[in-house]
């Protein structure tokens, strides 16, 4: 039985396994509330990451563990973008959900938008922190050299967390990071036409503002955020500020 990592002492939590297409998801629902915020992490991480986050927010949460990280068991075969987009989507439907806000954090933002166009029966709106993959840097060399340098400049909290997850990600790696990096997220967000929220630290080489600016000039509507003194982990730890900007969002919905 997956272990219960972000729903607050006191608070109740639906704690489970999810099967699908031969891949298995593992999810931690807590709280009540329309359109709850469904947590989709990067790429070598899972839903423990989040533990700061959820202690900032309200409302109905749903922490995933995708195939292959956390404590998801690793797939037959190494998923895309897309097929981690069915599977949510099989997810949510399972549960009668038709409200979600996709919160992604960089490769959960490709999954996010993969969502929102091949399942928008499922999700209402996008929060997209740190969003990758930089069309100007597609290749496995460029990204790792990129999270080297956000690493260099993080908070020790987020390094253990990092740390720890890539761990247990497992020996397909590599493998699962050349998936992110083949897929070409900016057709997903040109194809994207509910509410979005983009997000990234001040300091976040993953996510460039040229990106994130062509993101947004992409999606009709869009917003813009940019957190000071963050990185690419504005997510993972001293998330106040990148909480109340997600909180307000969320509410003006």
């Amino acid at each position: 039985m997956p272990e219960r990592l972000l729903a607050p002492e006191g608070r109740r939590a639906d704690i489970g396994e999810f099967v699908h297409g031969g891949a298995t998801l593992v999810y931690e629902d807590f709280g009540t509330g329309a359109k709850p915020i469904v947590l989709l992490h990067g790429i070598g991480m899972g839903r423990s990451v989040y533990v700061d986050l959820t202690d900032r927010l309200s409302g109905r949460i749903i922490g995933l563990d995708l195939p292959g990280f956390g404590e998801a068991p690793e797939p037959r075969r190494t998923l895309t973008m897309e097929r981690h987009a069915d599977l949510v989507a099989a997810f949510l439907r399972d549960r009668g959900i038709t409200d979600a806000v996709a919160l992604g954090h960089s490769m959960g933002c490709q999954i996010a938008a993969e969502l929102a166009a091949r399942h928008p029966d499922v999700v209402s709106a996008l929060v997209l922190a740190g969003p990758t993959v930089n069309t100007a840097a597609r290749s496995i060399r460029a990204q790792a050299g990129y999270l080297l340098i956000d690493i260099m400049g993080e908070r020790p909290l987020v390094l253990w967390r990092g740390a720890r997850e890539y761990l247990r990600g497992g020996p397909h790696l590599i493998r699962k990071m050349r998936a992110m990096i083949v897929h070409e997220a900016q057709q997903a967000y040109a194809r994207v036409r509910i509410p979005v929220l983009v997000v990234r630290g001040q300091r976040d080489p993953v996510a460039p503002m040229t990106w994130c600016r062509e993101i947004v000039d992409a999606i009709p509507g869009a917003r813009f955020e940019e957190i000071p003194d963050h990185g690419h982990g504005t997510l993972i730890s001293d998330s106040g500020a990148t909480a109340e900007k997600i909180r307000a969002f969320v509410e003006g919905l």
